[in-house]
């Protein structure tokens, strides 16, 4: 691939030190002064890409780049995009041509989960630096092939870990950073999807593990990422229980889909996506394309994920993690405590008796999930205790939505202030890619063989007890 401009250059070698989490000056993303824009290329056109990765670039930063070309394995889905995201490039069902054809600086992959690494080897090895939503990828052998063709290729892969940036999650970075409460020995994490948000997993492909890896890979990679960077260690051994009792064949009746379904008068699940303008154009009208059901039946019989999950991980530096993940709680939101030897950190979010508020619970995800509206921010504190003194309240502003501000902050970094200062190490590449979803894959694998799983069997990764 031909890459002779300057511009272009410089780009390659920002997002080498991006990849890399360097907090070293960098030269700011763009045109460099030469009027050339950064070459983007999107592929995979669902609800993800099209937004955060595709709507929300073009409105806030086309001075800095364009896209080039969309591909999407579904034409309709592609047409609607092009009119969503505002934009007028050509559009592919064939990644390569894509490649090829428009010879991009950044290949962005949103497809599904178990696609990912096809892409991101590709893209590599195609001589693209590439940007992968989480998860990285789904299982250990596929994992093993991305870090293999990013070392081969000498490109880079960043992983788009948004919940990082965010105010609330920065601050608890900065408490642990700074030894308020000594050496940290164990954490409590648990997390809660309410039955709006957490339903929707099983209703979409990602109740099925083929696809999706489980909610062990899909969903709390998240989680696992955040631990991981807030410990700046990583996981050593899992060991994890799991199982599917409320979703899936567990129901008491289903029915093809929610729009023709003869049981919604009596099922609390029902969702109608008639009332979602969005996901008709961007799924129903898209249908004969592919197949894909976006209100399909969350009883379904295909459903194979856990709708159950904890775990306990030890990691490299010998903090014990308590984790668990709930996708049927009556309310959304989070809670985290860090032992260590002169005290404790107590965080939550959207704990509705702790925060003393009545949140709406059909609308939160959409608030987290929106990128509007960001002036609008909330307090919540920390609370940090000292053995023998007085707990501490450190009060904590953020924005609700965008992912708790962290959505705004990660593109800034990465396409308008790359030269930003990253003492706290916010940029994930593909080595903390990896190391997010290897708790999630030794924990399904711990499952099913009722062992402890060592997460140095998975790949060639050593676990390290600081992280470098």
């Amino acid at each position: 691939m031909s890459q002779t401009s300057n511009s272009r250059r410089r780009f390659l070698t920002s997002i080498s030190m991006l990849a890399a989490g360097a907090a070293l000056p960098m030269p700011a993303m763009g045109f460099f002064g030469t009027g050339k824009k950064l070459k983007v290329v999107l592929v995979g056109t669902g609800v993800r890409g099209t937004s955060f990765w595709g709507k929300r670039l073009v409105d806030t930063y086309s001075d800095l780049l364009e896209f080039v070309g969309l591909c999407d394995i579904n034409p309709g889905r592609l047409a609607y995009a092009l009119e969503y995201m505002g934009v007028k490039c050509p559009t592919f069902t064939n990644f390569d041509e894509m490649v090829q054809t428009t010879e991009p600086d950044l290949i962005i992959v949103t497809t599904k989960d178990s696609t990912h690494h096809e892409f991101v080897i590709k893209g590599l090895d195609m001589g693209c630096d590439v940007l992968t939503e989480k998860p990285m990828t789904t299982d250990e052998v596929k994992c093993q092939a991305i870090l293999d063709a990013e070392r081969r290729s000498g490109r880079n892969l960043i992983v788009g870990f948004n919940y990082r940036w965010g105010p609330y999650m920065t601050k608890i970075k900065e408490l642990l950073h700074e030894g308020t409460i000594g050496k940290i020995t164990s954490v409590d994490f648990h997390w809660y999807l309410n039955t709006y948000h957490g339903a929707s997993y099983f209703r979409r492909w990602h109740g099925q593990r083929e696809y999706g890896g489980t909610l062990w890979v899909h969903k709390a990679t998240h989680h696992f990422d955040l631990v991981n960077w807030w410990l700046d260690s990583d996981p050593k051994e899992v060991f994890a229980w799991g199982a599917l009792e409320h979703y899936g064949s567990n129901g008491p009746f289903r029915g093809d889909k929610c729009r023709t379904c003869p049981h919604k008068s009596d099922c609390k699940f029902y969702w109608d996506i008639t009332r979602d303008e969005r996901s008709m154009k961007l799924y129903v009208e898209n249908e004969q394309y592919d197949g894909y059901i976006r209100d399909n039946c969350l009883f379904r019989h295909e459903i194979n994920i856990y709708d159950k999950m904890s775990a306990q991980i030890k990691y490299a530096n010998e903090v014990v993690v308590n984790y668990s993940l709930t996708t049927y709680s009556p309310f959304e939101g989070w809670r985290i405590a860090f032992n260590g030897t002169d005290g404790r950190i107590e965080a939550w979010q959207d704990i509705p008796w702790m925060d003393n508020d009545s949140l709406d619970q059909a609308e939160l995800h959409a608030a987290e999930m929106s990128q509007e509206a960001m002036e609008n921010s909330v307090m919540n504190p920390i609370i940090v205790h000292k053995n023998w003194e007085k707990f501490e309240v450190v009060p904590v502003r953020y924005q609700r939505g965008g992912h708790g501000g962290g959505d705004q902050r990660l593109h800034d970094k990465i396409f308008r202030n790359s030269d930003m200062p990253d003492p706290l190490r916010h940029m994930a590449g593909s080595r903390d890619g990896a190391m997010s979803i290897l708790v999630g894959i030794a924990a399904r694998k711990s499952i099913e063989s009722g062992d402890p799983v060592r997460i140095a069997e998975l790949t060639d990764l050593e676990p390290r007890a600081k992280r470098l």
